[in-house]
C-alpha cells in the first residue's frame, strides 16, 4: 500500500462518525472522567482531524495521544495489543467510525463509557462517481450541487439505516469548514461533560475554533466566487463536501476508493471534461502515487498540483496545521480555477 496522508474514503466500512467522545468506565458513581497521573484529561484521537479538535478545544487541560502517526495512512492502521489495551484506559476517545476498521473494532471492545458518535453531529452525504455523481448535460454547477443535495436527502430519509453504512457515504466532512465547525461544537460539548470542572474553558476554546473555521469558510466563499471554471480534477473524490459548499464540480480520476484504477472510458471522459470545462490542473496527494495524475495531465496538456485531504500532517504538508493547509488548498484551487 502507498503511504498516504489522506484518509481514504472508500474504506468506509461501517458508520462514518466523525467524533466519538467516550469516557472509560471508572469506579464510583461519578460521571466525570478520572484524570491520569498528569492531572489532565487523557484523550485518544484516531487521526489528525480528531487530534486537531482535541488540541484546539482541550487546550492545556488535555493530554492527546494520536493512534495514527504522521505519514501513516489512517485506513490501513493496525493497532498493537498495547494500544488496544490503552484504549480502555482513556478518558476520552475521538474517532471517525468507518474510516479505520481496526480502530472501530478496538473501540467496540474497549468498553469506553459515554460514547458520542460524530455522525450525529453533522449530516453525512453521498459523493463520488459511484453514487449520484452524474453531471447532467447542460447542468450548471449550482444545479448539479442542488441535485446532489436532493440525492443526499433521499439517502438520509431511509428509515432504519445507519448513514455510515450507506454505500457511497462520504466521510471527508472535515474538508468542509462549516461541517467541521458543527463537529467541533459536538466535541466541545462532550469534553465539557467529561470534565465539568473546566467546562467554561472548553466552551471558550470551542467558540474560538468555530470563529476560525467561520473565517476560513468566508475566505473560501469569497476566493472561489468568481472563477473561469468551476471544475477541478483530483486523484480521488475526497472533496465532495468542499465542492458542494462552494459551488464547484469535483471530478475524481477514481471515486471514493483511492486505490481503484480508472477505466479507459473514465480517462477518456475526463479528457473531454477537461477540454469542455477549461480545466487547467490535475490534483494529487503528497504521499500518494502521482503516476495516474501525471499521465492524465500529460495526455491533456494540463499541469499538476497538490490538494491536501488533510488526513495527516507531515513535514511535506503545505502548512503546520489544519487552518494553514486549508489556506494552501484554497490558494491552489484559486490558481487552478482562474479566480478573478
Amino acid at each position: 500500500m502507498n503511504v498516504r496522508r489522506l484518509i481514504p474514503a472508500t474504506a468506509v466500512t461501517g458508520a462514518v462518525a466523525l467524533g466519538l467522545v467516550s469516557l472509560s468506565a471508572c469506579a464510583g458513581t461519578s460521571d466525570a472522567a478520572d484524570k491520569g497521573s498528569s492531572g489532565k484529561l487523557d484523550v485518544v484521537a484516531s487521526f489528525y482531524p480528531m487530534q486537531y479538535l482535541a488540541e484546539q478545544i482541550g487546550g492545556g487541560h488535555v493530554a492527546v495521544n494520536t493512534l495514527t502517526k504522521p505519514g501513516v495512512e489512517p485506513h490501513d492502521l493496525e493497532l498493537k495489543p498495547r494500544q488496544i489495551g490503552e484504549l480502555g484506559e482513556a478518558d476520552v476517545i475521538l474517532y471517525l467510525k468507518g474510516i479505520q476498521p481496526a480502530v472501530d473494532d478496538a473501540i467496540a471492545q474497549a468498553g469506553v463509557k459515554n460514547t458520542v458518535d460524530a455522525a450525529t453531529l453533522t449530516k453525512l452525504e453521498a459523493h463520488g462517481d459511484e453514487v449520484g455523481h452524474e453531471h447532467h448535460e447542460g447542468e450548471s454547477a449550482e444545479e448539479h450541487a442542488a441535485h446532489g443535495e436532493e440525492h443526499g436527502a433521499e439517502e438520509a430519509g431511509h428509515e432504519g439505516h445507519d448513514h455510515a453504512t450507506e454505500a457511497g457515504t462520504d466521510p471527508h466532512i472535515w474538508l468542509d469548514p462549516v461541517k467541521y465547525a458543527e463537529v467541533a461544537k459536538g466535541v466541545g460539548a462532550a469534553l465539557e461533560k467529561a470534565d465539568p470542572a473546566h467546562a467554561a474553558d472548553y466552551a471558550k476554546n470551542t467558540d474560538a475554533l468555530v470563529k476560525k473555521l467561520g473565517d476560513l469558510d468566508s475566505a473560501f466563499e469569497t476566493g472561489l466566487k468568481n472563477t473561469t471554471t468551476k471544475t477541478f480534477i483530483t486523484t480521488h473524490s475526497a472533496f465532495g463536501y468542499l465542492a458542494e459548499r462552494y459551488g464547484l464540480e469535483q471530478e475524481g480520476i477514481t471515486g471514493i476508493d483511492p486505490e481503484s484504477e480508472p477505466s479507459p472510458a473514465r480517462i477518456k471522459e475526463l479528457q473531454d471534461i477537461a477540454k469542455k470545462d477549461k480545466v487547467s490542473t490535475v490534483f494529487f496527494e503528497t504521499l500518494a502515487s502521482d503516476k495516474t495524475a501525471k499521465t492524465l495531465a500529460g495526455d491533456t496538456g494540463l499541469t499538476t498540483d497538490v490538494l491536501d485531504p488533510l488526513e495527516g500532517i507531515t513535514d511535506k504538508s503545505q502548512g503546520d496545521d489544519y487552518i494553514e493547509v486549508m489556506q494552501s488548498n484554497l490558494a491552489a484551487l484559486k490558481k487552478a480555477l482562474g479566480a478573478k
